[in-house]
């Protein structure tokens, strides 16, 4: 993990409201894992506060790392202004990351809006050919071209809630078809989202008896676990309930 300035490359948007920024880290770059996150502190001043928890979306070459973010309130609005050459405070890489699947496994990518993010890296660091991503938006204007991440090799599957592209309805309505094709080798499946699609296919994989990895994305404040922030209830074998 490494607290320090690093300035950015370039800061692009993507779509309407969905930027994509580079940040050059050779640090960062040599230790992070897909799945990871860092906190950033959009500001040299004190409002806001806090740090703000962005997934790592990819690296180039070995000095840059990628951060795919929507602007949702004051610090994403801020940073969507950043310019290249100017510097972030940066903490990570964070997080304990996914466990890579083997190299002839399949595996399903289930995004839910800008869950696409750690799911990106994913895709980057496994075997294109086996995998299916499955991308869900609210509408066609969300859509995130998936192609300039270098992933042309893979089967994309898109679901839009109003139908403007691609399958009309839920993204995991999708994983429930695609999931019909593996009846006799059952892929992994690796999912970011909003907590109520995660919740269907943690149900669909359990249903399967299929392993299922999942990022979840919470408010926090420091990344390292102090704040409680990014606690979240959950079920152990003995149906207890804890926090982690």
């Amino acid at each position: 993990m490494f607290e320090q300035n690093a300035k950015i490359v370039f800061n692009k948007r993507l779509a309407p409201e969905t930027f994509l920024m580079a940040l050059k880290s050779p640090e960062l770059v040599a230790e992070a894992r897909p799945g990871q996150f860092v906190m950033i502190r959009v500001t040299q001043g004190i409002n806001p506060l806090l740090r703000r928890p962005f997934s790592i979306c990819g690296t180039r070459g070995d000095d840059l790392f990628l951060i795919l973010y929507k602007v949702v309130g004051r610090g994403t609005a801020i940073m969507s202004k950043a310019r290249g050459g100017e510097k972030l405070s940066v903490l990570g890489p964070l997080g304990r990351g996914f466990d890579l699947p083997k190299r002839d496994c399949n595996s399903v990518l289930v995004a839910g809006g800008i869950g696409v993010a750690p799911l990106i890296f994913l895709a980057q660091a496994i075997d294109a050919e086996k995998i299916a991503f499955l991308a869900g938006y609210r509408s066609e204007n969300e859509m995130l071209p998936l192609e300039k991440f270098g992933l042309d090799a893979m089967e994309t599957l898109v679901s839009t809630d109003d139908g403007t592209a691609g399958h009309h309805g839920f993204v995991t309505e999708l994983l429930e078809s695609q999931l019909e094709y593996f009846s006799e080798d059952p892929p992994l499946i690796f999912s970011c989202g909003p907590l109520h699609m995660l919740s269907r296919v943690a149900e669909l994989a359990l249903k399967k008896n299929i392993p299922c990895q999942v990022s979840l994305e919470t408010h926090m404040a420091c990344g390292l676990g102090a704040c409680q922030g990014c606690a979240v209830r959950a079920s152990s074998e003995e149906n207890r309930t804890y926090f982690h």
